[in-house]
């Protein structure tokens, strides 16, 4: 048994069709069996509420007399691409704004705009015979502008990782704050509500597909960017008319420590054609699994710590090596499912029909990293091999005295077994010789918290953690934690003064 398109859409125009959510499908599916469900219902809606940073918009402001040709565009104070036609512009989300960084971007603008609030348009320009205009500022709200069409590059994920931070120290990330010692782990994603969760293999998701972006009708424009469902990370690009967006499924958001995002509702209406389509719509957060990676790792490849499903994240802690681990998610599964629900009662009032790709999405891709010619420099290629290092159990004037002989101003503190156990400075001597005390060896003045880092690692990883934590010199060291050089400020200094010539 199997129905097309046309009797689904000939059922919702009539107001016949069955209309469930994908939340829904798995119980009837469990009622009524496979081929029950195929008779019952005609369509299932999904839905997803998250942060998608790959999100933006086209403006097209209307000449302004005289006329100009916009070369550098800001709204708000949020920089726009200036590269298009004299008044057009798109707008990233994650552009942030000159004046406020990352408190206000270009998610805040959209936001704004759908909310019916004024924006200021500034832009600049060198001036031509047809556009003699060399600048404007003017206010402008949403219904000022000719077109005002949102599209997205990269949405609706088919699943995100769940994010987990093994280090010491406190991560700040796009999946969120990650506290030490595995102490959350965060996840994102709607699971079995996801779109792609309920169509993997893009049978009925493509091309010119109807969907719900952010309350107004939109439709997919084919894959997204990063698309790679072999791996079970499928992506869409979407548009849809801003005005006639709602505030209620879009919303400007700041990532501490990361920057600007765009939360986004987006859902999509599956017809029911045959089995195939029922089987993939009963898919329940129990069949999706995802990988907990440690992000304390700064790599493209980080560790795999174990697998997890959506119901274990959901349901508020996991397991992760013996201990219980709270689980946060960084959207909103309530606002997904009113995506889901909304775009349901939109069908069953007959204003929105559905439809096939007119081209299909590729659901064998594989997502490729980044084609380098050239390595960046490792702090192995830098650093200072010959190490000045003092025992714990020496006193405080001997750590002085090699201070005072001027080559260095960092004293890696080794133990008996030659391990790193802790650092001295120039001004941690200082500071105990002026309060003299009970301070009498260097393990009672040096702090034993060490940043550290590692001969392969990336320059540009150990210049974060130096300005990450405000210091001027990592210890290098090896598996064993023995120190085998040093990377001070004056190294990087040599290095982004030029006379790195690798």
């Amino acid at each position: 048994m199997h129905k097309t398109i046309d009797q689904i859409n000939e059922r919702i125009r009539d107001g016949s069709a069955r209309v469930v959510t994908a939340e829904e499908m798995p119980a009837i599916v469990a009622e009524l069996g496979e081929t029950g469900a195929l008779k019952e219902v005609d369509v299932v809606t999904t839905g997803t509420f998250g942060a998608m940073c790959s999100s933006g918009a086209f403006f097209n402001f209307g000449h302004a007399d005289p006329p100009i040709r916009m070369e550098r565009i800001w709204l708000n104070n949020v920089e726009a691409y200036g590269g298009l036609a004299a008044v057009d512009t798109y707008i990233g989300a994650t552009q942030q704004s000159d004046t406020r960084e990352d408190q206000y971007g270009g998610a805040h603008v959209m936001e704004d705009l759908v909310a019916g609030k004024t924006i200021e348009l500034r832009a600049s320009s060198r001036g031509t015979d047809c556009y003699p205009r060399r600048t404007i500022t003017t206010e402008l709200l949403l219904e000022d502008l000719n077109q005002a069409i949102m599209c997205n590059p990269r949405n609706a994920y088919q699943r995100y990782n769940a994010a987990i931070n093994t280090t010491d120290r406190v991560l700040h990330t796009y999946m969120g704050t990650l506290l030490p010692n595995c102490g959350n782990v965060t996840f994102s994603g709607s699971g079995g509500l996801n779109p792609i969760s309920n169509d993997p293999k893009f049978r009925l998701i493509g091309s010119g597909v109807p969907i719900f972006l952010c309350g107004a009708p939109g439709m997919v424009i084919g894959e997204g960017t990063q698309h790679s469902p072999a791996g079970g990370f499928g992506t869409l690009m979407v548009t849809g008319d801003m005005k006639k967006m709602s505030p209620d499924y879009l919303a400007a958001a700041t990532m501490y420590g990361y920057g600007v995002t765009l939360y986004v509702g987006l859902g999509i209406p599956l017809p029911v054609l045959d089995l195939d389509v029922v089987r993939a719509t009963a898919v329940r957060d129990e069949d999706i699994s995802v990988d907990m990676i440690d992000y304390g790792v700064p790599s493209r490849s980080r560790p795999l710590i174990r697998k997890v499903t959506y119901a274990e994240l959901r349901s508020g802690s996991v397991e992760v090596n013996g201990e219980i681990v709270r689980t946060s998610s960084l959207s909103s599964y309530r606002r997904a499912r009113a995506v889901a629900q909304e775009l349901a009662d939109w069908i069953k009032k007959g204003s929105m029909t559905l439809s096939l790709p007119t081209r299909p999405i590729d659901a064998t891709r594989q997502v490729k990293p980044m084609h380098q010619t050239s390595k960046g420099p490792r702090v192995m290629d830098i650093m200072d091999r010959q190490i000045v290092s003092i025992s714990e159990s020496e006193e405080i004037k001997t750590a002085a005295q090699k201070l005072l002989k001027g080559e260095t101003n960092h004293l890696p503190v080794i133990n008996g077994e030659g391990t790193l156990v802790g650092i001295v400075t120039t001004f941690d001597v200082s500071k105990a010789v002026a309060n003299p005390g009970k301070a009498k060896l260097v393990r009672d003045i040096m702090k034993k918290k060490v940043v550290t880092t590692t001969i392969d690692e990336a320059v540009d990883i150990a210049v974060h953690k130096l300005e990450k934590f405000n210091i001027s010199a990592l210890p290098v060291v090896d598996a064993e934690h023995h120190v085998i050089g040093m990377l001070t400020a004056i190294n990087l200094g040599k290095l982004f003064g030029g006379r790195w010539l690798k």
